[in-house]
């Protein structure tokens, strides 16, 4: 059964756990004279001590989930990652990784089985984890699939203070709260959400400074006016997050794995409605305040924006590419074409499952990957087929 948005109704548990979390944003809202950030809002949606998406106990990644990522949909995904954590190692002659938001923890599980294949095992494989429900399954799918290399992982509650190696998050910049804003004439709204008529709704006031003056930034990097009625999103987060994540990594390489697009594509005129992007039992809509605490909530990524960030806290932006060229770069070919002594079925199951990850009208060019480095001088190899860093 469906409601009116076309989405399956919610379970009378759903309903409930989805309730609560509406008061809980209410009490919110009033305690700040009726009016809440987007930002505000989404980090409680998402982040709430018991009660949002990612700090509740609702299966939210996989086919009894919301979502499925990459590394659910095929182990090719993890091993290409796993060849560039190895020359990433191997240059750096010891280190660990670091996963932030290890999701299921399949890529974790995956990774591990390629690295120890060949013999390539990290010092350590960390995991910054700051949902205690996806800890617990990260672990059990951990002890199931590589118990043998439990004693390597470790989970943190926050960045480590030094690390050598590498940062692997997929999926984890579009989760990071951010601000929405409109165009209303000449002036910069804010869009915030308040509680009128016995629910949550949208409302706008007057951007403050530090909104105001990123829009217009935009604006003045584009040579053009973002045009009336015009709506999207900035992540105001994002420089002191990534100053946290340099002041960490001492030597090695970063990488993001997220669907996003360079400023210039991002803030398009005809982009009028922004990237919001809400999952819930694998149907995509736009609609934020539909089953909070129940449905996952995310916003594309402005890429130009990570740059940015990272070079303003002395990281180097070593390489950006779609998903599709990255795994290229990383030898998905090469384990495709390496397969004699399987059956052919699991062959043709594979190449299907490539096709999803590298095809443009799947995941290949949705999903980008942008790299980064610190005190470290040599090319990653998956930008080698095709950098796309002039377009940031």
């Amino acid at each position: 059964m469906s409601n009116d948005r076309g989405l399956p109704l919610l379970s009378d548990d759903e309903r409930a756990h989805s309730g609560r979390l509406v008061d809980r944003v209410r009490t919110e809202i009033d305690a700040h004279g009726g009016w809440i950030s987007f930002e505000r809002f989404m980090e409680m949606a998402l982040y709430e001590p018991g009660l949002g998406y990612y700090s509740a106990g609702a299966a939210k990644l996989g086919s009894d989930g919301d979502f499925i990522t990459a590394p659910e949909i095929s182990p090719l995904f993890s091993r290409c990652l796993a060849n560039q954590c190895v020359e990433v190692l191997e240059r750096l002659g010891s280190g660990s990784i670091l996963e932030l938001g290890a999701g299921s923890g399949v890529m974790a599980a995956d990774i591990l089985i390629e690295l120890a294949a060949r013999q390539r095992l990290p010092e350590s494989y960390l995991i910054l984890e700051v949902s205690a429900d996806l800890r617990q399954r990260q672990q059990a799918i951990l002890q199931e699939r590589v118990p043998e290399l439990l004693p390597r992982v470790q989970w943190l509650d926050r960045l480590p203070e030094k690390l050598h190696g590498v940062v692997l998050a997929n999926e984890v910049l579009d989760a990071l709260p951010v601000q929405r804003f409109s165009i209303r004439g000449s002036q910069v709204n804010a869009i915030g959400v308040t509680w009128q008529l016995g629910a949550l709704d949208w409302s706008e006031v007057h951007a403050d400074a530090h909104l105001e003056a990123a829009v217009r930034s935009i604006e003045e990097e584009a040579g053009e006016r973002l045009p009336d009625g015009y709506r999207s999103e900035l992540n105001l987060r994002l420089e002191p997050w990534m100053l946290g994540i340099a002041g960490a990594l001492e030597a090695g390489a970063v990488l993001f794995i997220d669907y996003g697009l360079p400023r210039r594509q991002y803030y398009r005129a005809e982009r009028s409605e922004g990237t919001l992007l809400c999952h819930y039992k694998h149907r995509f809509h736009d609609d934020a305040l539909f089953a909070i605490g129940v449905q996952d909530i995310g916003a594309w990524v402005d890429f130009t924006a990570v740059a940015e960030a990272a070079s303003a806290a002395g990281l180097h932006v070593a390489g950006f590419a779609t998903q599709a060229h990255f795994l290229i770069g990383c030898g998905i070919e090469h384990y495709l074409a390496n397969l004699p002594d399987q059956p052919i079925t699991d062959r043709v199951q594979l190449a299907r499952q490539a096709m999803v990850l590298t095809l443009p009208g799947e995941m290949g060019e949705r999903f980008k990957v942008i790299g980064l480095t610190a005190n470290y001088d040599h090319p990653l190899r998956g930008f080698a087929t095709r950098d796309l860093l002039g377009s940031l």
